[in-house]
């Protein structure tokens, strides 16, 4: 085991024993934040308290070109984890933790990073990632600091990600007439039999969406997450609420395919409503996308960091491309062990995570 990995692995265990989980977001600036500013001697550090939980540390040295972003926050713990999720266990190959992979490995890499070397260097950590309701990088956005790139770190097996799915999560509601279903219904009667007909126009629509590409994806992603209403068996339903999710490609215009979803349904829905909605990467006008992965590519080359393939699960590298900056996802492990009951990150994957980082801040100095 190397210095850099050991260092690693102790920042890792310090992170993992902290609660994080959102929800509930119990989360303010100590704890975990505490740590990381006195693990960072020589940066200036400044914590912001966002509100319900939504903490961030940004933390800078020198005159850095680079921003490193990382979240601290995890996904509650599911029942069926075999030991706490609160204590780190490390093995020949790899170490266990709730989130070790998603994604504090990432953070203590780059501590241990910063420690070994005095190059510039600039860190973001948040914790509000995992509830959508991005207010930390809402912030920081605001700010319109200075950066030639940002590297967001999640799951990427130390592969620079220069492409993903955006996503959308929509509310609908459809009205009826409650009545005996003895009867003869029309198109217009039953809400929930509105609901299951434009279920079915919207999942051929998907499937006539086949065809699209973009940058190594395929189609569009989509889900109905939840159908609830009507009161029983005989009664017609006199109300319905449809939940449903999609996944658009980088070159998609998600204003339009809402429409599209909408005027499906027939007839029009008591209630559309897009409740979330997070962009592609790259974001911005669909003309600049690929110009925009490019200039994502030249950084990433630059960096000697392996490329790999675009990913469908969406992360807030496309909320920093879409205020204007080159951003890509590049970090430690496997999405696969993400959100997973004793959650693991693989050893080697945090090594090469954290010899790379601490080259580009080394590199800094010159």
């Amino acid at each position: 085991m190397t210095a850099l990995l050991d260092a690693t692995l102790r920042h890792l265990r310090a992170l993992v024993a902290f609660d994080t989980r959102n929800p509930p977001r119990a989360i303010d600036g100590g704890g975990i934040f505490a740590y990381l500013r006195e693990q960072l001697p020589g940066f200036d550090c400044e914590v912001i308290d966002h509100g319900a939980g939504a903490v961030s540390l940004y933390a800078k040295r020198g005159r850095p070109r680079l921003l490193f972003n990382v979240h601290l926050d995890t996904v509650p713990d599911s029942p069926h984890w075999s030991a706490s999720p609160f204590e780190l266990r490390v093995d020949a190959s790899r170490a266990v933790g709730l989130g070790a992979c998603d994604i504090k490995g990432a953070a203590a890499a780059l501590v241990a990073a910063a420690a070994a070397s005095d190059g510039d260097a600039a860190f973001l950590f948040t914790s509000d990632e995992e509830a959508n309701d991005p207010r930390c990088i809402a912030a920081f956005l605001a700010r319109a600091l200075p950066y030639e790139a940002v590297l967001v770190a999640e799951p990427t097996g130390a592969e620079a990600v220069l492409a993903h799915r955006g996503i959308s999560s929509v509310l609908m509601r459809f009205a009826g007439r409650a009545g005996h279903a003895s009867g003869r219904q029309s198109a217009r009667d039953s809400a929930l039999h509105q609901a299951i007909a434009w279920g079915a126009r919207a999942l051929a629509h998907v499937d006539s969406l086949a065809h699209q590409r973009f940058g190594g994806l395929t189609g569009l992603r989509f889900n109905v997450g939840r159908i609830e209403g009507g009161i029983k068996a005989n009664m017609i339903a006199p109300a319905a609420e449809l939940r449903f999710g999609f996944r658009p490609l980088p070159s998609t215009d998600v204003d339009a395919l809402l429409a599209t979803f909408r005027d499906l349904a027939d007839p029009a829905p008591a209630h559309f409503e897009e409740t979330f909605r997070g962009p592609s990467l790259p974001s911005g006008a669909i003309a600049d996308a690929e110009t925009r992965r490019l200039a994502a590519r030249d950084v990433a080359d630059a960096l000697g960091l392996p490329i790999g393939n675009a990913v469908d699960f969406w992360t807030e590298a496309s909320l920093f491309s879409q205020a204007g900056y080159t951003a890509l996802v590049y970090g430690p492990g496997d999405i696969a062990q993400a959100h997973t009951a004793d959650e693991w990150v693989a050893l080697d994957q945090l090594a090469r995570y954290a010899t790379t980082v601490h080259g580009i801040i080394d590199d800094a100095r010159a």
